[in-house]
């Protein structure tokens, strides 16, 4: 009996044993498998330097104002001079010229909360106007995110229709259109509008993107970079396609399509504009832009090739019927120009474009390009921090009206009494 109780208590040592054995491998697994955590306060980790920033005063440094976790998740029920003052938001005209020449702006997001909040803040300006286009497949707790902090802004707000946006897709275009239609009854009387996603982030400030825009070259042009459509891009406009989930598919069996309406010549370029608001009012309404859009539902990526084949009819307000590839609008690195354009990506390359790092930020400065693409905090996010203490660094030197604290990302301590970083999670 007492050698049953011995063999008894052995197996149950030896069973436990094995489960703490068990028990270490299988967390041991996981905490090796597990994903690196991309929520929203990730990004707020940066590069130990900023070194694009201007030198300090000697005897100081520059380091971050923030030197606690601030929360970009606003709720329905957020004190919204707090948010504005907590979030560094700019909340009065930094010059008479800024005030007189009101800017719309279109955003496209559909993720990273905290990435379209800087984006935002960055080019906020109280005598702008703001159309948020969310994707109709984003989360809902996204959205009531952004919801939440537009409802703190009279000038920011949520487009009245959103669509399931496809890369590629008609959809894409529809967004700008729909946000277009909601702008143009905005009470604010903007002068141009500009598109952005969520991966660009400003080079120019509210005071450069106006004095660029209203320059020789552009006053009261648009800005829609492109050239005749190449044979290499023929395809896109000569079969139909369609939506399907994620992607943009050839349409099955489907003749050709017909030729352009109205003999139009089609163009290819970007998606990214700067357009003037009679150009605008012109696609809503006039009857060639809107044939061409009925067009263009079937196209594959049809945003690469409306607004620069309308800003080439000799009727368009503000046209540019010669125009080709000028106009500064976006610094982007492509893969195919290596060695011409840049000297390679230092951060990583997605469908041949860069996702940009650190070392990237000298050229897109010396780019002086109205906007960069691409960012990802995912990857990236000391890119996205140190652009932006750069960028507000230099909008509050172009102010013209006194600065208040609360507009600051960055300050200026005696070496020996910092501890030489930038980080929000180190500064004391």
């Amino acid at each position: 009996m007492v050698q049953l109780e011995n063999t008894k208590c052995s197996f149950l040592f030896c069973l436990g044993i094995c489960v703490l054995i068990c028990s270490a491998i299988y967390l041991k697994a996981n905490i090796s498998n597990a994903p690196i955590p991309t929520n929203d306060s990730q990004s707020l980790s940066a590069s130990k330097t900023c070194d694009i920033l201007p030198p300090a005063t000697p005897g100081f440094q520059w380091q971050r104002k923030d030197c606690k976790r601030i929360s970009y998740e606003p709720k329905p029920d957020s004190n919204c001079t707090r948010l504005q003052s907590e979030l560094h938001f700019i909340m009065a005209p930094l010059s008479k010229e800024e005030e007189d020449f009101p800017l719309a702006f279109i955003i496209t997001i559909h993720k990273e909360l905290e990435t379209f909040v800087r984006l935002l803040r960055a080019i906020y300006a109280p005598q702008n106007v703001y159309c948020i286009h969310i994707d109709d497949k984003a989360l809902e707790e996204y959205k009531t995110r952004v919801r939440s902090l537009s409802g703190c802004f009279p000038n920011v707000f949520l487009a009245s229709v959103s669509e399931k946006v496809t890369y590629a897709g008609f959809s894409r275009l529809q967004a700008d259109i729909n946000c277009m239609k909601d702008l143009v009854k905005s009470p604010i009387k903007w002068r141009r509008v500009i598109n952005l996603c969520g991966q660009d982030f400003p080079t120019q400030s509210n005071l450069e993107l106006i004095r660029y825009s209203q320059g020789s070259e552009w006053k009261d042009r648009n800005m829609t970079p492109g050239v005749k459509q190449p044979p290499s891009m023929k395809h896109r406009t000569v079969f139909s396609y369609v939506e399907k989930g994620n992607h943009v598919a050839p349409r099955a069996k489907g003749p050709k399509k017909g030729p352009p309406p109205h003999n139009l010549t089609i163009y290819f370029g970007t998606a990214y504009y700067s357009l003037t608001r009679p150009f605008v009012e012109f696609v809503l309404s006039d009857p060639v832009a809107k044939d061409l859009l009925e067009w263009s539902r079937d196209t594959f990526s049809p945003d690469e090739h409306y607004w620069v084949t309308l800003n080439h009819i000799k009727e368009a307000p503000g046209s540019r019927v010669d125009g080709e590839w000028e106009g500064n609008i976006r610094a982007i690195k492509w893969r195919d120009q290596e060695g011409r354009t840049h000297q390679g990506c230092k951060g990583k390359y997605i469908r041949d474009i860069c996702i940009f790092g650190t070392g990237d930020l000298p050229w897109i400065i010396e780019r002086d390009g109205m906007f960069a693409n691409k960012f990802e905090t995912a990857s990236f996010p000391e890119a996205v921090d140190c652009l932006e203490l750069w960028h507000r660094h230099k909008v509050l030197q172009q102010a013209s009206v006194p600065i208040q604290p609360s507009w600051r990302l960055t300050t200026e301590v005696e070496i020996s009494n910092s501890t030489l970083t930038l980080t929000p999670e180190d500064c004391v």
